[in-house]
């Protein structure tokens, strides 16, 4: 193969892993909260997703080029705050993330916006049938990576891209909201977390890294610097394709607020599809949030089901027994519905996410300038949100 051929071949490969990076992390929480934000903000929304756009976009980024300089190696990533404390923490990220968070919250916000149009839709059954889509997409872990960047990515973006534009094209004038800036400015902080996002890097790192090497060549000494610039490029795309939305969303929400002032937060989608593209073109929402649920679905379930084969069990339990524990558990949290799933993630969140902020910047200083305190800063934020929270 030539040298251009392989140029071309890797520059391909990083477009398409940022593709994937924008599908692994646009899921459930990702389609409501720029939404929920819009709503609350109206004509101070630049404010709202300024705050949004740091926690939702430049912390998980931040921790995936993190967690890349340490090769997608999740252990050592968080072994520098203890053995013990390390594997506690991952597999907390990791039931988060995985069956007792993200998964179920993906399958329960798709039926709340499947349900307006399909009154008659039970959501035991809509969850059995996701659960039993995620599974044919994840049970052959080989072609995950591929999937996500050239299939599925396209088709979501074109869904959202749909009601973006026509949300915007001929919108209403923006409401007045007399909200101190401030405060609108840490509800989009806030609502960032609640993305989960950050949780998410720490271990689809390990997807994109094994995505980039398998199309460099193994015997070249310079291939761990390649493959850093090339996540660097892949996050790049994935973060302004992420934040495109969030602006885009968030906006729609903003300007058609009225329309939307008494909906819960798992309705909005839905509702926002029906006002500005009818009833018939309104369907267009399912088939967004159905797309972003299922690629973050897809990524979340390979990445916790390869957690349970081999870090808590040891290879003793195989890739797709532990597969069906995962879903199977994914499918009964599901059934509390979006909003009671929100209600037990959102304390977790906003006491763990500082944390792990200040964790990814050290092991950044780490890797670069060999900075090595780490324990007692990380420690030190957890108890002093713990007790700001308490308070």
């Amino acid at each position: 193969m030539s040298h251009s051929l392989k140029q071309d071949l890797s520059l391909s490969s990083t477009f398409a892993t940022g593709f994937a990076m924008f599908s692994m992390f646009f899921g459930a929480g990702n389609v409501v909260f720029p939404l929920t934000i819009g709503q609350f903000a109206k004509d101070q929304n630049l404010f709202a997703i300024l705050g949004l756009l740091i926690t939702a976009v430049g912390v998980p980024f931040l921790g995936l080029l993190s967690m890349t300089l340490y090769n997608g190696n999740y252990k050592k990533y968080f072994e520098r705050i203890g053995r013990t404390p390390g594997f506690l923490v991952s597999f907390l990220i990791m039931s988060l993330i995985g069956p007792l968070g993200a998964i179920p919250r993906c399958i329960a916000l798709s039926y709340s916006t499947a349900k307006i149009f399909l009154p008659e839709l039970s959501l035991p059954f809509f969850s059995c049938i996701s659960c039993l889509i995620i599974f044919l997409f994840t049970f052959k872990r080989n072609r995950i990576l591929d999937l996500l960047g050239y299939l599925l990515t396209p088709l979501l973006l074109l869904s959202l891209g749909v009601i973006i534009v026509k949300g915007l094209s001929n919108a209403p004038t923006l409401t007045l909201n007399s909200t101190p800036a401030v405060e609108v400015f840490f509800k989009g902080v806030k609502e960032g977390y609640q993305t989960m996002d950050l949780l998410g890097a720490f271990f689809f790192s390990s997807v994109v890294v094994t995505g980039l090497t398998q199309h460099t060549d193994p015997t070249d000494p310079t291939n761990s610097k390649k493959i850093i610039k090339a996540a660097g490029l892949a996050s790049f795309i994935g973060a302004s394709l992420l934040g495109f939305v969030y602006i885009g969303f968030s906006f729609v929400a903003a300007y058609h607020s009225e329309s939307i002032k008494n909906i819960q937060q798992d309705l909005l989608i839905g509702q926002i599809a029906l006002n500005i593209l009818g009833a018939h073109l309104g369907f267009i929402a399912c088939i967004a949030v159905a797309l972003a649920c299922l690629t973050t679905a897809i990524a979340l379930a390979t990445v916790s089901a390869e957690f349970i084969h081999k870090d808590l069990t040891f290879n003793r339990v195989s890739y797709l027994v532990s597969l069906i524990i995962t879903l199977v558990i994914s499918y009964y949290i599901s059934t509390l519905n979006f909003t009671g799933i929100v209600s037990m993630l959102a304390p977790i969140l906003q006491i763990l996410y500082p944390a792990l902020l200040v964790l990814s910047i050290l092991n950044i200083f780490y890797k670069i300038y060999h900075i090595k305190p780490v324990k007692v800063p990380f420690f030190a934020t957890l108890i002093l949100v713990l007790l700001i929270y308490l308070i």
